[in-house]
């Protein structure tokens, strides 16, 4: 899938383009797709994971299948890590 950061708000100083990727194809990811319909016909997601330098963070994006559009990132929450790491080791 495509990433796309070209219209986004993000501030990519902190977050940089890789630790995204990264954290979109992490195998332990967490990913959670909302139950509504959207008239546009992409689907809105949320994305806890880690990147590959160790950094967890939490990701809302939308995709039509083909391109990720990234709306927002934030570092996890301590329970969200911990939620994380369960599921890590489930898989480990």
């Amino acid at each position: 899938m495509e990433l796309d950061l070209i219209n986004t708000h993000i501030d990519l100083k902190a977050y940089k383009p890789h630790e995204i990727e990264e954290v979109m194809e992490d195998p332990f990811t967490a990913r959670i797709l909302p139950d509504h319909e959207r008239e546009d016909g992409e689907s809105r997601y949320y994305m806890l994971g880690r990147s590959i330098g160790d950094r967890y963070l939490f990701l809302a994006f939308c995709s039509d299948g083909k391109k990720a559009r990234i709306i927002a990132v934030r570092e996890l929450t301590d329970s969200e890590k911990r939620f994380y790491d369960r599921r890590y080791l489930d898989f480990k």
